[in-house]
């Protein structure tokens, strides 16, 4: 299927790959994997496409974990790179500005939900989550309540690494080991609605689910800060997806306690989910607005946390006061990243692009849904650009695989030997492409997706 040629055996890919393995530690990687399934070198990348030291090219159907939207090496975003970096590479933001970040700010103000006015530069998605968590918690103390120092999460949610971040986190393969280092917080039952009665809509179980969320307030909102989500799908959990209503009803529930609301669009944000950003689609405006990934395109690492002026005024007083938010980082508004950013927001206003994804969308959805027939497929659903496969053991019951068989991994080994980047999240086949696929490429990841789902369930 793949028409590059094959690997050879004389070319650097080899030795680089040894060598990497020699002094290099991948992310959320058992390494001794590699005995078996060496990391690719990869040379070089054009739009949606990576290539080898061989000239063997992988199709990156997940946007390299989510981040690409334009595809790679996309010529304007490295343009405008390249034109920064002659001009100012980065400078100390406490004390300094410069353009690009008060335009990239005074920008994102006017797409993000309405109220949203006031931005806050952080290096990462886990860094937004942080900075978000400490300014809830601060503003509360600044406002004269000592109690709120709870937060309230989803179960199956993902927001991070870092400490606070895996705290409202509850995917226990990445929680579990560091419960010990992490602050309580409350669970409340995911609108996740893989788990509908049959015949269910998804709007009626995501209103169900909210009713255990509406009594968790009602008995603890004197000690919550805030309320964190990622609207409309939980990605790293497994892209399990519900309905915007719940969004709606948390909203007016969080304004009722007064509890703020956290929406975590790290991951939905900028067009993934059909509309600019998640929360669009239940008309709402969290208190904190987390943003990451396809901010920059891909480029670089960039986050920022929206919030309201009337977060900001509780800060806002004599030095004296000590009711300053300290929180920094080094790179905070890194000039390359915003003006990166910039031209990512250029491309997707003056291209059309959400509007043009309409198709795309379509089509990915309408190719995928054909596998829904397959005795070993339990669902396929989908937000926009993001369409995912659950495989199980049994149709009926929807019994899962034993997650030590490791099903989607050899999905993900027969996707890389046919030129597609796959990497499934256990047993859950997903796409997130960038926006720059054409049909034809459409069709290719699902067809060796498909091709990997026969193969990797045929025992």
């Amino acid at each position: 299927m793949n028409q590059s040629p094959p690997r050879g055996t004389a070319s650097a890919v080899p030795s680089l790959a040894a060598r990497d393995l020699r002094v290099v530690w991948h992310p959320c990687t058992q390494m001794k994997d590699h005995e078996t399934m060496p990391p690719i070198a990869v040379k070089r990348g054009d739009g949606a496409w990576l290539e080898d030291y061989d000239g063997r090219r992988y199709l990156d159907a997940v946007s390299s974990w989510w981040v690409n939207l334009f595809g790679h090496a996309n010529p304007r975003i490295a343009a405008a790179l390249a034109d920064q970096a002659a001009r100012l590479e980065h400078v100390i933001f406490a004390g300094f500005t410069h353009e690009p970040a008060v335009l990239l700010a005074e920008r994102l103000v006017s797409i993000a939900p309405q109220g949203l006015s006031r931005c806050f530069f952080a290096d990462n998605g886990s860094a937004a989550v942080e900075v978000a968590l400490k300014m809830s918690f601060h503003y509360w103390r600044n406002c004269g309540d000592q109690r709120k120092t709870r937060f309230v999460a989803l179960a199956n949610g993902y927001h991070g690494e870092t400490l606070g971040a895996l705290a409202v986190g509850d995917v226990d393969l990445y929680k579990s080991l560091y419960r010990p280092m992490l602050m309580d917080v409350f669970t409340a039952p995911s609108p996740d609605c893989y788990h509908r009665e049959p015949g269910e809509s998804w709007e009626s179980h995501s209103l169900r689910q909210f009713e255990a969320m509406e009594r968790l307030l009602e008995r603890h909102a004197a000690e919550v800060a805030a309320v964190i989500v990622e609207p409309l799908v939980q990605c790293a959990g497994g892209m399990r997806m519900y309905h915007p209503v719940y969004l709606a009803r948390l909203r007016e529930a969080c304004d009722r306690h007064r509890v703020h609301l956290i929406a975590d669009e790290i991951a939905v944000g900028f067009g993934r989910t059909g509309t600019m950003f998640a929360c669009e689609q239940a008309a709402i405006t969290p208190d904190f607005l987390c943003l990451s990934k396809g901010l920059t395109g891909g480029f670089l690492p960039l986050s920022v946390v929206m919030t309201k002026e009337a977060v900001y005024q509780a800060f806002y007083d004599e030095y004296a006061s000590l009711r300053a938010f300290l929180h920094s980082h080094s790179y905070t508004g890194n000039p390359l990243a915003c003006r990166v950013a910039l031209e990512t927001l250029d491309i997707l206003r003056e291209e059309r692009t959400i509007e043009g994804n309409r198709p795309k969308a379509e089509r990915l959805g309408l190719r995928a849904r054909r596998l829904e027939s397959h005795p070993h497929v339990a669902e396929v659903r989908q937000h926009g650009m993001i369409v995912a496969i659950e495989m199980v053991r049994s149709k009926t019951g929807r019994e899962a695989y034993d997650w030590r068989e490791r099903r989607g991994r050899r999905i993900q080994r027969h996707a890389l030997a046919n030129g597609v980047l796959l990497r499934p999240i256990g047993d859950v086949v997903y796409f997130m492409p960038p926006y720059v696929v054409d049909d034809a490429q459409i069709d290719l990841m699902v067809d060796v997706a498909a091709a990997g789902i026969e193969q990797a369930t045929c025992d």
